[in-house]
């Protein structure tokens, strides 16, 4: 679980948090988005589908097994123009993720006026929670994820 832990870690600092362009693949899936990172025998790959609005599913394989997995949904409020600025602040708040449970950001992140909250549950194993971006007391941003160990 530690190996798992310290690759997702990393693949996730590479990937979408980090704004890892060179992570991007020909996706699998028809109108999607694909990143992937690989590591000796660990490879990470997030398919997603939207931009504003979106669904998606994370999924670590060890040799070749699938091992990992979270599926997400969610995105910008409707009322949001400036998407691009809600990402900005998004991806560093990703990039502050805590060490002891490396899924989504800290349980809290604040800059000028904007205020990030990932609210989990559970373990690595077996976990469920929220995320919340506020700009100005106002919601800008929302996110739902689910996940663990697959067998």
């Amino acid at each position: 679980m530690q190996a798992l832990h310290a690759f997702l870690r990393r693949a996730k600092l590479a990937t979408y948090a980090g704004q890892g362009d060179d992570a991007s693949v020909a996706p699998l899936l028809p109108d999607s988005r694909q990143l992937e990172y690989t590591e000796g025998d660990w490879l990470y790959r997030d398919i997603y589908v939207g931009l504003t609005r979106f669904s998606g599913q994370e999924v670590v394989y060890f040799q070749g097994t699938a091992v990992w997995s979270m599926a997400y949904s969610g995105g910008v409020s409707e009322q949001v123009e400036d998407w691009r600025g809600v990402y900005a602040v998004l991806r560093e708040a990703l990039n502050a993720s805590p060490d002891q449970l490396p899924l989504r950001g800290p349980s809290h992140y604040m800059r000028d006026g904007w205020s990030y909250r990932c609210t989990l549950q559970g373990s690595l194993q077996d976990f469920y929670g929220d995320e919340l971006l506020t700009q100005d007391r106002q919601p800008v941003y929302s996110l739902r994820l689910c996940g663990g160990v697959v067998r």
